[in-house]
């Protein structure tokens, strides 16, 4: 069976995947950095002030759509309707071996699989004690009814943060950084960076657990901020992490040195711009994209859940989730509307769904690719290093501070 590489067609990957990433490039909100990365960084390329609204473009292309052949299609999907006799579809060339596990494993070790990006979401870091966000019963917005807020998602808007940051800082208290140790998850993209195939990982979560297992800064894009800086917010003077964790560890609100503002830890609350690396590096990277994985996320938060869609159309993608996720609705592929998504169904060509516990998932991976014991050793070494250095850690002092005029209603040395 022929493999369809992109390399054999040049003028596709400039017309196909250069088209396609621009599309996604203008969905993307212009940005503002509440936090910065070392490393190499891709060079700046200009974005778009003002980026179409891509709700009016959907509805639009909606309105455009035959209503009786709609109804066609599901009367034909219920079996009430059979349609004429039509040409065949257009054949799809099948780009892996074996569109299963196996088949993946082979494109990996294949000696063309060179930049492989990994997409990861709070999944990955569940077995760690970290909830994630939306799970029934367990998620982070189902347990949040002590912090009487207003709506769960109130927690983490910026405006109302202003008013009151007290029920983020009590619950970062519980989420910080250094309280928790990294999964197989976590420590199988190192591996794929000690095997010099990870081109970056790009990751939903604040726990800096990826920097915790040791991938590099400049592997690591932070789509939605981390703790690991903070920044006042009316000053923008920057904090260190453990600046930070002093003051909350002391049941404090941080308030700056400088002025009386609230020290805000770098992640990005709803209403705010997600970081400028994020925008940089995703101009460049997914042109690259060789082999994509996905672990641990719904893909439901847009425009994270968009770059599964950015990478080349030979470029196979594997879902390691506990369910099917990203899918696009036959209906809308259809017609061409919203087409983007994985393919998860007896058609698919590149797409490969791994389905249960994101640990498990990545040791069956690694397992398969001769890499397990590998992946066993450098866990139980780095876990050793971390229960070290927790053992040397001194416990935080309190810090005195004052309160800002505008939150003389909380406390004052403002305790949480």
């Amino acid at each position: 069976m022929r493999l369809h590489y992109l390399s054999n067609k040049p003028w596709q990957k400039w017309t196909k995947v250069s088209s396609r990433n621009s599309i996604y490039l203008r969905k993307m909100s212009a940005n503002s950095p509440p936090g910065k990365s070392d490393g190499d960084d891709p060079v700046d390329r200009p974005v778009p002030s003002v980026p179409p609204n891509p709700v009016e473009n959907l509805g639009a292309r909606i309105r455009d759509l035959d209503v009786d052949s709609i109804r066609r299609y599901l009367a034909q999907k219920l079996g009430f309707y059979e349609a004429a006799e039509s040409a065949p579809p257009v054949p799809v060339d099948q780009v892996l071996d074996e569109v299963n596990l196996d088949g993946i494993v082979k494109w990996i070790k294949n000696e063309r699989c060179k930049n492989i990006i990994t997409l990861a979401g709070a999944g990955i870091s569940t077995s760690a004690g970290i909830p994630d966000f939306r799970s029934p019963e367990t998620g982070l917005y189902h347990n949040l009814q002590k912090y009487d807020l207003p709506e769960p998602q109130a927690i983490f808007e910026i405006n109302f943060f202003r008013q009151n940051p007290k029920p983020f800082f009590m619950l970062a208290k519980e989420l910080y950084p250094g309280r928790f140790k990294p999964t197989i998850s976590h420590y199988f993209i190192k591996l794929l960076h000690e095997k010099g195939l990870l081109l970056r990982h790009y990751t939903q979560n604040i726990d800096t657990l990826e920097r915790c297992a040791g991938i590099p800064d400049d592997k690591l894009v932070e789509a939605h901020g981390t703790f690991y800086t903070s920044h006042c917010l009316d000053c923008r003077k920057e904090y260190t992490l453990d600046y930070v964790k002093e003051r909350i560890f002391s049941d404090q609100i941080p308030i700056c040195t400088e002025c009386p503002g609230v020290v805000k830890p770098d992640i990005v609350f709803f209403g705010e711009s997600l970081p400028d690396r994020f925008q940089r590096c995703l101009q460049e990277d997914f042109q690259h994209c060789d082999m994509l994985i996905i672990m641990g996320s719904s893909l439901e938060v847009q425009p994270f859940a968009s770059l599964i869609d950015m990478v080349p159309e030979w470029c196979p993608r594997l879902l390691i989730n506990r369910e099917k996720a990203g899918m696009r609705s036959p209906l809308l592929r259809l017609w061409g509307v919203m087409s983007g998504g994985l393919q998860l169904d007896d058609d698919a060509v590149r797409d490969v769904a791994r389905l249960g516990d994101c640990d498990d998932g990545c040791q069956d991976l690694a397992d398969r690719l001769g890499w397990g014991d590998e992946l066993r050793a450098m866990i139980a070494r780095d876990y050793e290093r971390l229960e070290l250095e927790a053992s040397l850690s001194p416990t935080p002092t309190p810090v005195a501070t004052s309160a800002p005029a505008h939150l003389a209603h909380l406390p004052t040395e403002p305790k949480l």
